[in-house]
């Protein structure tokens, strides 16, 4: 089974919720608060595992979640912080949300692990909200929530250069010559599924990573056959061998083939189609023609369009050799920076701006406002600090629940409570 994508849901943990208790000791009639702090729920990590090429793991099972954090206990006792769940993904793997299609992480070249979904901070407790005013504090702050997310995965193969062109064609047999790889080769379409990587070795140290992209066809850039899973494997290539059949051993003409598999990669990604190619007039042990040569009618057709021709035989190992010192040569001459996919997108800020409901209501003549809205600010809010006490005030405006409290005929001087935080209200 080809398994190249894969749509899962991911979920942080919650943080544990503070702990509402009072010292009770013999001697000490009035003890104060001492509710411990919740535990920090368990974030969500990728990380790159060199020994998987696929994401088959990822097909069976499509539900990752974390542990939640405990919860605060008596005298001061600390909730224990959840364990961290480890997604491990082979290199290459794109992370990215699954609606929008944006980027989260590219599991790939120095990225080697990557928070995507942080746990919870856990609530404090009571002890902390003791004051010269408020002796006996009776509540305790809840933990932040959860972050969830559903997200795409997406192996983009990472190779220097791509062996492009219609199944059959000798890409293949190629690959297996040049390198130490093992494709499994047959005569029929699409015979090779899974995109094939080897290093391609000239010695005195010379190398590159060259990957076998199964064979196209036409439509693929229409999703036609598995034409976008193929085309999603070059994306990250600098260069592309063009493998064609110089023999017409099915009956093709190759210069309509090259026509025919650039008019795909131009339709799927212009930028890939502008990347250097180079064409490898294959299977020259089977041409018989003495009338036309059609390795000089490939050459004349894209050589005089900057576009080198190199006659070769994947069985008898002819022109091999010059055709990858070429490759070699113009791999110099790009950028070496791998090419990864920038992030686009950032959980931790996207999810903090959802819209969701709350409720203002009046109970026991205080202002009680609640909902997972405010649940979550207050989650991701420092109110100790300036800056995050300024943040909770506009909040506060920018979501119309000071409207609503004086809709509700609020006063100054009341008492509004959300979870956790209590104070008056003043204009």
């Amino acid at each position: 089974m080809f398994a190249d994508r894969a749509k899962i849901y991911i979920r942080s943990g919650k943080g544990g919720d503070g702990h509402v208790s009072f010292r009770r000791e013999l001697y000490v009639p009035n003890g104060g608060p001492d509710g411990g702090d919740g535990g920090r729920g368990g974030d969500v990590i990728f990380e790159v595992d060199e020994g998987l090429n696929t994401l088959a793991d990822y097909r069976h099972k499509r539900k990752f979640a974390a542990k939640d954090g405990e919860q605060g206990g008596k005298r001061r006792c600390h909730g224990k912080d959840a364990e961290d769940i480890i997604l491990k993904v082979p290199e290459g793997t794109v992370v990215k949300e699954a609606e929008s299609g944006k980027v989260i992480a590219d599991m790939s070249g120095e990225n080697r692990r990557q928070v995507i979904l942080k746990g919870g901070k856990g609530g404090l407790g009571n002890q902390h909200f003791a004051s010269s005013t408020m002796q006996i504090p009776k509540y305790a702050q809840p933990g932040q929530p959860a972050q969830e997310l559903n997200v795409q995965l997406e192996l983009k193969v990472i190779a220097d250069v791509g062996l492009v062109g219609f199944p059959n064609v000798g890409k293949s047999t190629l690959l297996s010559r040049v390198t130490n790889a093992n494709p499994k080769i047959a005569n029929y379409h699409f015979t090779t599924l899974n995109p094939n990587l080897g290093v391609v070795d000239l010695g005195d140290g010379e190398s590159f990573v060259i990957a076998d992209i199964p064979g196209l066809i036409e439509g693929a850039s229409e999703g036609v056959g598995l034409g976008h899973e193929f085309l999603r494997h070059i994306e990250r290539t600098k260069m592309m061998i063009h493998v064609v059949d110089a023999a017409s051993s099915e009956g093709r003409d190759p210069v309509d083939d090259i026509y025919k598999i650039n008019e795909e990669l131009e339709a799927y990604n212009p930028e890939i189609a502008k990347r250097p190619q180079v064409i490898a007039a294959n299977k020259t042990d089977l041409i018989y023609s003495e009338d036309e040569d059609p390795v000089e009618r490939i050459r004349a057709e894209f050589e005089p369009k900057g576009v080198k021709v190199f006659a070769i035989s994947g069985v008898s190992g002819a022109g091999i050799k010059e055709l990858l010192y070429y490759v070699n040569d113009q791999l110099k001459q790009l950028e070496q920076a791998p090419i990864t996919f920038e992030q686009e997108y950032f959980p931790e800020e996207e999810l903090i701006h959802i819209d969701l409901p709350y409720t203002v209501e009046k109970e026991d003549g205080m202002y009680v406002v609640e909902g997972p809205k405010i649940e979550k600010m207050l989650g991701y809010t420092n109110l100790d600090s300036e800056k995050g006490f300024a943040f909770f005030q506009k909040f506060l405006k920018d979501t119309g629940i000071l409207d609503e409290l004086e809709a509700a005929g609020i006063e100054e001087g009341d008492t509004v409570r959300m979870y956790g935080l209590q104070f008056d209200y003043y204009k």
